[in-house]
């Protein structure tokens, strides 16, 4: 079961291990241990909502990146450009109001661009958590919609050394990914080394085609080396990503409607023009110390990330930010007494970012970032009770950029201070049920794209120009849940409803500040998400699963008139439907953890959409089929592969997802249709071998 509270009630969560073979046990759902709070606590005494993926749901999973795996999760959607680019949206909100944790520090990549991904390697990560709604109590600023935490795989017990090698392909875009990986443990020294690659061409749809420059490849490397000791423990990891994505712009032929190429292979392997390089680099040192009453937590995390656009040479970039970030994050944990866990911390980041290439869209500055926080839980019989205060500082400052005797970026300073809150109740009325009621504040600063654009985005085919009078974004949301789980059927219901004052949003003015771009102009306003996610899990044996999950959010503007109603971006109505069957989980034949499902996916048409100067448009509905399977195979009771084999749109419909930006790429004038669709069949065959010593 891969989403919690929002659809499903048993979960695949325990990894059990013996010198033959790993495999997962359903557990209840008041069982499973959370860590994207301060501190780890049960996930029936959480008040605010929660999802969970875990290994064995990644690894039946089939995706392009990381964000693509965890996007059908209730509540969870993703901004996409092509098959190779998504960036998370929980609830309706994206961007810099979600925060993603990656080795114990926020992952910072320039994220406020819609054509920049997550800099994560997929294979890396052991299990997800994401928190729905205002997190800005422990992250700060930028949670106001949430926080999606990737977890990397635990140290190993004293003595052992286990690695895997993993492969997969997959049909429609010829994607070959693979990873091989060791860790071990020796004494308490703890080791652990990764690397992966994939690479694909131009996937292809019923419409379309293959799209030309939809084409990608990835590399990632990663190590850590460290002490487990009985004071704590001490891991100094290191990181290494590197993203080729090409740039698809869409443009047609006007006599016969097809997709111009730069190439005259569109199954290439090979970038295209334009494409991005994209450098992410990582040093980080975790250190946690068991004190007498307690424990101590420090983490300082040291990122850097290069981003450069190469147009008309593949010799030559045009656009290059380079960006330094070093985050620290301390923190000190109460042991439970009479009832009662404390919490406090101090955290934030200092960031610069230069532009070095000789074309611009925002300018060169520097940040300082700093918050602290407590939180304290009380806990007794029936009842948790959940609460804590941050208060958080931003300085910002822009440096001035001349660019042909004209001033381009202005220098200013800027500071922000947020004050945020929540305070939760969970009420275990018995075994079977629960409910749970949160109130948060959420805060977020503005980011530099949104204070002082001023260029052309080529991701987004616009010219932008920032505000710098823009004011923090404040939130109030309350979130209400109910969870019940008996022995032949599990059900959950998450009710929100979020306010945002000074929501950050760009709108289309009528100005030409450089021929052949539309302009937009970053505004404010104050909105209102209300929306709720329902799942219900009938397994009248144990061996058979029948889920089904519904998702919507209804995300307005308020006080505007029809045209500017509704916030962009807002996901489709969502339901989903999977009857999956167990097959077996006996360890003494050959096949064990058998199991076969097929599923619908249906988006509801979208119509509530931004109207304004034909900014978006509304998106008609559709139905997507899928099947999956999966198995471990055992020789002489050791399991020597996991395999996995999915097929996504066995009908190979043709659709556009809402929030595909390639949805507004031009207009084929042959067939009349607007933009570029969504991939079409696609099968994956993925391969898991472990390895141990």
């Amino acid at each position: 079961m891969a989403a919690l509270l929002a659809c499903g009630a048993a979960v695949q969560a325990q990894e059990v291990s013996d010198s033959t073979d790993i495999f997962y046990q359903h557990l209840n759902l008041n069982e499973i241990v959370v860590t994207g709070v301060a501190g780890s606590i049960k996930l029936k005494q959480a008040t605010a909502p929660v999802s969970i993926m875990t290994l064995s749901d990644l690894h039946a999973t089939a995706a392009t990146n990381i964000v693509d795996a965890i996007a059908h999760q209730p509540g969870i959607s993703q901004i996409t450009t092509g098959s190779g680019i998504s960036k998370p949206v929980i609830r309706g909100l994206g961007y810099n109001r979600i925060i993603v944790m990656n080795d114990g520090v926020r992952q910072e990549g320039q994220q406020w661009g819609d054509e920049h991904g997550i800099e994560i390697d997929a294979q890396e990560v052991h299990s997800v958590e994401v928190l729905k709604g205002p997190a800005s109590l422990m992250y700060g600023s930028d949670a106001m919609a949430g926080v999606v935490i990737f977890h990397g795989a635990p140290t190993l017990s004293d003595g052992e050394i286990r690695g895997n090698v993993s492969t997969e392909y997959q049909t429609n875009n010829g994607l070959w990914g693979y990873s091989l990986n060791m860790a071990g443990n020796q004494k308490g020294l703890v080791w652990n080394a990764r690397y992966s690659g994939k690479m694909a061409h131009a996937y292809k749809n019923k419409y379309d085609g293959y799209v030309p420059n939809s084409q990608f490849r990835e590399q990632a490397l990663s190590g850590m080396i460290g002490l487990n000791r009985y004071w704590g423990h001490s891991h100094l990891k290191l990181g290494y990503y590197h993203l080729t994505p090409s740039i698809i712009e869409g443009e047609r032929d006007e006599e016969t409607g097809e997709l111009e190429s730069s190439t005259d292979n569109v199954k290439t392997y090979a970038h295209g023009l334009p494409f991005q390089q994209v450098y992410h680099y990582k040093a980080i040192s975790d250190n946690a110390f068991y004190l007498p009453h307690g424990s101590l937590k420090a983490i300082v995390g040291y990122q850097q990330n290069r981003r450069q656009e190469f147009e008309e040479s593949a010799d030559e970039y045009g656009l290059y930010f380079q960006q330094h970030t070093l985050t620290y994050d301390v923190r000190y944990l109460t042991e439970e007494l009479e009832g009662w866990k404390l919490a406090a911390g101090v955290n934030g980041m200092y960031q610069r970012s230069l532009n070095k290439g000789d074309e611009y869209l925002i300018p060169a500055y520097h940040l300082f970032d700093a918050g602290v926080y407590a939180t304290a839980t009380r806990t007794f019989n029936n009842w948790t009770l959940n609460g804590g205060l941050r208060f958080d500082r931003r300085d910002l400052h822009s440096h001035r950029l001349i660019d042909d005797d004209e001033e381009r970026f202005a220098d200013f300073h800027r500071h922000f201070n947020g004050l945020s809150g929540s305070i939760g109740a969970v009420w275990n009325v018995n075994r079977q049920l629960n409910v749970r009621l949160n109130v948060a504040r959420g805060y977020r600063a503005p980011n530099m794209s949104e204070l002082a654009s001023n260029g052309v985005h080529e991701g987004t085919v616009r010219y932008e120009l920032g505000d710098q009078s823009l004011k923090a974004e404040q939130s109030i949301q309350a979130d209400l849940g109910i969870d019940i789980a008996t022995r032949y059927l599990s059900a959950q219901v998450a009710f929100f409803a979020n306010r945002i004052d000074h929501y950050i949003f760009s709108r289309r003015i009528n100005e030409t500040m450089e021929e052949g771009y539309l302009t937009y102009q970053f505004d404010s306003g104050d909105a209102r998400l209300l929306g709720f996610e329902a799942g219900v899990d009938l397994h009248p044996i144990h061996s058979i699963h029948f889920e089904n999950t519904f998702s919507y959010v209804d995300a307005r503007q308020l006080h505007q008139p029809a045209e500017t109603r509704y916030l962009p971006f807002t996901p489709a109505p969502r339901w989903t439907s999977d009857l999956k069957w167990e097959i077996t989980h006996e360890h003494h034949s050959a096949f064990t953890n058998a199991f076969v499902s097929v599923g619908l996916e249906c988006y509801l048409r979208q119509d509530h959409y931004y109207r304004a100067d034909n900014t978006e448009t509304a998106t008609p509905s559709y139905t997507l089929l899928n099947m999956s399977a999966g198995t471990d195979i055992l020789w002489h009771g050791k399991k020597i592969a996991e395999v996995y084999l999915n097929a996504d749109n066995l009908t190979n419909r043709a659709y556009q997802s809402h929030l595909s930006r390639l949805k507004y790429a031009d207009l084929n004038r042959v067939t009349g249709r607007q933009g570029i669709y969504n991939m079409g069949r696609n099968v994956t065959l993925k391969i898991v071998v472990p390895i141990a010593f």
